[in-house]
């Protein structure tokens, strides 16, 4: 069986891999002809383009690596049916369960492959690619408000630690490429949310260890009831810079900007974990970090799907069709997971069903296809 595992191993990774250079190579070509229209706007040249498109490549491999799994082992195993090759190992004694064994093996490789992707390429060269962008462009990051982008954190009695005195709601204009904020505007409120003090700045930049400096400083300090005797005591003091300990790192305002798709499950956990403590709604991200941890899984399910496609006769169908099959199955996959999750945050269904549901529906599938096999 040994030789057998390593006969499989090779010629399944093969076609996966021709299979996913066939999908890059495809959607490649659509994010250049989309880029195209951004070239030469400011210091942005097709030299960046490319290299944006080539940074989302990542993306799409952790993405795509389910479909192309499954469609690359549809082919692999339907040549063998066609070659009777299939019919030779059941013959010298490799039952389904066997079969079943050396594939979900095979697969471990592409869950390992699809996490790292996923938790760590990928995320690192989406954010690469934007900053690039942004800084050849020479634009800098703003959120859909006119206002602005708006965070929350609270207020503790030793900066990090202690106990929590109130809240504060951080407002930024915008966020230059290298992190720096712009028309930064802090409203600090105590625990009965009577606004105590409004802070605002010019420019803000990240010092390290939780720490903003901020330059252009006017604070302006508020009594705690508003009798006429308290207002005379309004204060307003200009710092050309001052520092504000908070929660809220660049990494954190980034987040405010990135799709959760897109990000590792270490950020999501995080930020899900900040939106918690501040009392905010963090299904969405939730969600995702659930997606995260669960689809590097779907690989397997792919897998198991494609089993079935080794015991249909020749005569049932081709190779060119069972590849077909497969590609529409891969499809279908990829548009009910992205399904559930707009279900799930709609329906606010727990962040682990959601997640689970599509993965659990195909393996339902690919069960029920061994099975039929099998008896036929």
């Amino acid at each position: 069986m040994k030789v057998l595992q390593r006969y499989f191993a090779s010629e399944i990774l093969r076609a996966v891999g021709f299979v996913m250079l066939a999908l890059l190579a495809l959607f490649t070509f659509f994010d250049l002809m989309g880029e195209l229209q951004h070239a030469n706007r400011g210091g942005y040249k097709l030299m960046h383009a490319v290299f944006y498109v080539l940074l989302g490549l990542p993306g799409y491999m952790y993405e795509f690596m389910p479909i192309a799994v499954l469609i690359g082992t549809i082919y692999v195993l339907a040549q063998f049916a066609s070659n009777s090759e299939f019919t030779i190992m059941r013959s010298a004694g490799m039952a389904t369960g066997t079969a079943l064994a050396m594939l979900l093996k095979i697969g471990m490789v592409f869950v390992v492959m699809t996490f790292l992707f996923g938790e760590f390429v990928a995320p690192a060269s989406s954010r690469y690619a934007e900053s690039m962008k942004l800084s050849a462009i020479g634009a800098n990051q703003k959120k859909e408000f006119r206002t602005g982008l708006w965070t929350k954190d609270l207020v503790r009695e030793n900066g990090l630690s202690g106990e929590v005195t109130g809240s504060r709601f951080l407002n930024v204009k915008e966020i230059t490429p290298d992190r720096k904020l712009k028309g930064v505007r802090v409203y600090e409120f105590d625990k009965r949310f009577q606004l105590s003090r409004e802070v605002t700045a010019a420019r803000a930049e990240y010092a390290g260890n939780n720490v903003w400096r901020l330059s252009e400083v006017t604070e302006t300090t508020f009594p705690k009831t508003l009798s006429a005797e308290d207002i005379a005591q309004v204060r307003s003091q200009y710092y050309p810079s001052r520092e504000v300990v908070s929660e809220v790192t660049p990494d954190i305002l980034a987040v405010l900007f990135a799709d959760p798709d897109r990000m590792s499950a270490y950020d999501l956990a995080a930020f899900t974990r900040h939106l918690a403590e501040n009392k905010q709604d963090s299904e969405r991200y939730e969600i995702a970090f659930w997606k995260k941890m669960i689809y590097p899984f779907a690989t397997l399910v792919m897998m198991m799907l494609a089993l079935p496609f080794a015991y249909l006769h020749v005569r049932i169908g081709g190779v060119s069709l069972k590849i077909f099959s497969g590609i529409m199955i891969g499809m279908v996959f990829y548009l009910i997971n992205s399904l559930f999750s707009h279900l799930g945050l709609l329906n606010t269904w727990p962040p682990v069903m959601t997640a689970m549901v599509p993965s659990i529906l195909f393996m339902s599938l690919a069960l029920a296809g061994l099975r039929y096999v099998e008896r036929h």
